[in-house]
């Protein structure tokens, strides 16, 4: 029996559209090479195709739609097409792409449809090539998020890279008058037979009269020379000398500056303001009143309203903020409590009429037949973004026009939110993106950016940086949601998993039931079930939520590895054997899961600690945006049962390694982020504020907790899958299981805390 699921909905909504399915879904892609209006060019430079241009002194710009913040992705994308193009490394640059339509994330929302990852039938190709169609022609859908960048310009990169070359290799036999076959390309210059060559630079204006080829053949994986090896990032000197700029580097010309205060509780506004003792105050120019900003999509409430202080320093910003006399809105919000959440979830998780989101066999007959059945319930918390670089932007609006100098995970959002706010036409809206300081989701969101512009246009055309507080950061995120899980196994007489069951709840945030993703991680994992469940009960609360690293995937992945284990127990198997069973049919997990269980020395004692405490061995595998990670941890408890982690083994299949050294950074800064949260992550809310207020209160992994991380990647030639946010899911369920291993008490909520 199989029910009616997301899937479903879709193929049903496909099927009906018929003809148009097949008139339309056989026509070709539209490319990706060329934009709607050519690049921009200085003197000496030409623009080859919509991804990279050259200039006589051989220099190489690659534009990048993408955002780096951290991950590495600008120095990964700009290899893809150095290495189709055969260009001289040393002589690449980077440059911020504009809006075109050619820049939009198509795997972003390609992976968001309801379809398995196993799934390779007709209706979900068939859905995937006119999702593609469509977002080609949508504009404003540039966003760096999902782990999609690499997906998502895998081939595009390549191809304008290889595009380049063959211009450059016709521009030479033309101009040398041989067969172009005669010609060869390396490290930025073309070469012939006879001994002739030129550089790129001295064909670049003859290659930029040449067509853009319609079609270019891409190099086999044995042809790479950059694509595979660890190329030193292109942001790594500026990062270690100073000089790269981030959004609060910011500084132009007249700038003032901006400190402001937000309603305590989420959500809330100014009822009434006294600002005549921050007015009187040197240095203070205005203090202006700023309603509620909604979070847009990916989120579900608001930034409370509140009050910025501009004056000409950030200092005399900051103390005249002490000197406002606020009368609070609190608003719908003072009644939200964690206590309160908590009970919501828990009822929603009994609650009837909930989303199944996918089915297959008789889980309730097979569950009535089980020799045993275990169930367990799973918590996770709320949890803050706490991204290094605090919130903030710097803004002018002169002669109509607002510019911007901002951190922002998607571009065409915050432009779009700023025109609203302005009432202005988005093309009069220009965005400045450096750097950014950590985004994790966070940046998704344009509030901040949106107060920026208002207060810019308090000024008289003078620029002015907001800058938030770690304070009225970290009590005002889009926080991941709280969430709740009921999972149930049925075991037969010989230990077999014949029946399994999963019920969560928690924030959808704002989907449509139809492309909900609550269950990413649950409904679409590979472990193979006779007969399986898995739903989802939406439950709100009345706080700001939003995406977090991993999404759906954080939550999901301590669940499921965390009552996968249990089952193991309650079957009296081996962790790694009874996986290995329910995964036989994916080989790739099999091998990611075996590798790990080697480089652990699973089966053997682990050992002690440098402490002499004994050690505990926890194993968990996920996958996630494409890749597939497995960890094993070792694990301590002290005298005052604090949990220790020593060791991280993690292996990493994430197809094509473009450069090995970019995973094992973001493998590791994923296990950080991860144990960050499983150890200590929470926020908690009471009467509706927020009651951890800095690091104090909200502790990220310190240097002398943080474990030894050992990761290993898997050699493999299928495209790259995502590799930002794949390696946090499967910490957290690693280190439970290790500490039920060591002690035998099964910790169900997170963060980790021993009785």
């Amino acid at each position: 029996m199989i029910t009616l699921n997301r899937r479903h909905v879709v193929l049903g909504t496909l099927g009906a559209a018929g003809a148009l399915i097949v008139g339309w879904g056989v026509l070709p892609p539209r490319q990706r090479l060329l934009p709607g209006e050519p690049l921009a060019t200085v003197p000496g430079q030409v623009a080859l195709n919509g991804w990279v241009k050259l200039s006589t002194d051989d220099t190489v710009t690659v534009v990048m739609s993408q955002a780096e913040m951290g991950q590495g992705i600008h120095t990964g994308l700009a290899m893809l097409l150095a290495d189709e193009m055969d260009a001289d490394w040393s002589k690449v640059r980077l440059e911020t792409s504009n809006f075109d339509k050619i820049y939009n994330n198509q795997a972003m929302i390609v992976d968001a449809l309801p379809f398995a990852p196993e799934d390779h039938g007709l209706g979900k190709r068939v859905a995937q090539h006119l999702v593609r169609k469509v977002i080609r022609e949508v504009p404003g859908v540039i966003a760096t998020g999902g782990s999609s960048s690499m997906k998502d310009q895998w081939l595009p990169m390549r191809q304008a890279g290889a595009s380049a070359r063959r211009m450059l290799l016709s521009a030479a036999a033309a101009l040398w008058r041989v067969p172009e076959t005669e010609c060869t390309a390396d490290s930025g210059r073309v070469h012939h037979a006879s001994g002739r060559s030129a550089s790129y630079g001295e064909l670049a204006g003859r290659a930029a009269g040449l067509a853009v080829p319609g079609d270019v053949a891409l190099k086999q994986p044995s042809q790479f020379k950059l694509i595979g090896t660890a190329v030193r990032r292109l942001d790594a000197a500026a990062k270690l000398d100073g000089s790269a700029a981030f959004a609060i580097d910011a500084s132009p010309p007249g700038l003032l500056y901006a400190s402001i205060v937000m309603c305590p509780t989420l959500g809330g506004s100014v009822a009434t303001l006294n600002s005549a003792a921050a007015l009187a105050l040197p240095g203070v120019h205005k203090a202006v009143v700023l309603a509620p900003i909604p979070g847009g999509m990916l989120s579900v409430g608001a930034t409370s309203g509140g009050v910025a202080v501009i004056a000409d320093t950030p200092f005399q910003a900051m103390r005249a903020i002490d000197s406002l006399v606020i009368d609070w809105d609190p608003g719908a919000g003072a009644a939200a409590s964690t206590r309160a959440i908590n009970a919501a979830l828990t009822e929603a998780i009994g609650a009837s009429g909930r989303q199944v989101h996918h089915e297959n066999g008789d889980v309730d007959a097979a569950m009535q037949a089980a020799a045993t059945r275990i169930s367990a319930d799973y918590q996770v918390p709320m949890l803050a973004h706490a991204t290094m670089e605090p919130q903030n932007c710097t803004a002018q609006f002169k002669d109509g026009v607002a510019t911007l100098w901002c951190a922002t995970q998607a571009p065409p959002m915050a432009r779009s939110a700023v025109a609203s706010a302005l009432k202005i036409d988005e093309r009069h809206v220009q965005l400045h993106i450096p750097y950014l300081g950590g985004g994790f989701g966070r940046r998704y969101f344009p509030d901040v950016i949106v107060q920026a512009a208002l207060l810019a246009r308090e000024t008289g055309g003078a620029p002015v940086q907001l800058l938030w507080t770690r304070e009225q950061d970290m009590t005002h995120d889009y926080y991941r949601p709280a969430f709740k899980c009921r999972a149930q196994a049925g075991l037969d007489a010989q230990g077999r998993l014949i029946a399994w069951s999963t019920q969560s709840a928690g924030s959808s945030l704002g989907a449509p039931s139809m492309f909900d993703s609550s269950t990413d991680g649950a409904s679409n994992m590979a472990y193979r079930f006779a007969n399986a469940r898995m739903s989802h009960q939406p439950s709100e609360a009345p706080v700001s939520l939003g995406i977090w690293r991993s999404v759906a995937h954080s939550q999901n992945g301590f669940f499921t590895e965390s009552f996968i284990d249990e089952c193991a127990v309650a079957a009296k198997r081996d962790p790694v054997e009874f996986r290995a069973d329910l995964l036989r049919d994916a080989p790739r997990h099999l091998q990611v899961l075996h590798r790990a269980a080697e480089l652990a020395h699973w089966g053997e004692a682990p050992g002690a600690a440098p402490s002499g405490a004994p050690l505990g061995r926890g194993i968990a595998i996920h996958r996630a945006f494409g890749s597939i990670v497995a960890q094993v941890a070792d694990v301590s408890v002290d005298s005052s049962r604090a949990i220790r982690v020593h060791r991280v083994i993690c292996v990493v299949d994430c197809g094509t390694a473009v450069n090995p050294n970019l995973i094992r950074q973001q493998m590791e800064s994923a296990v950080v982020f991860g144990l960050s949260a499983a150890l200590h992550g929470e926020i908690t809310v009471k009467h509706g504020q927020v009651q951890q207020g800095n690091f104090d209160g909200y502790a990220t992994l310190r240097f002398d907790e943080c474990p030894a991380i050992e990761t290993d990647i898997i050699a493999s030639a299928q495209p790259p899958g995502g590799i930002g946010e794949a390696g946090t899911p499967p910490i957290a369920p690693a280190v439970a299981n290790a500490v039920f291993a060591l002690t035998g008490q099964r910790l169900r909520s997170l963060p980790l805390k021993l009785a």
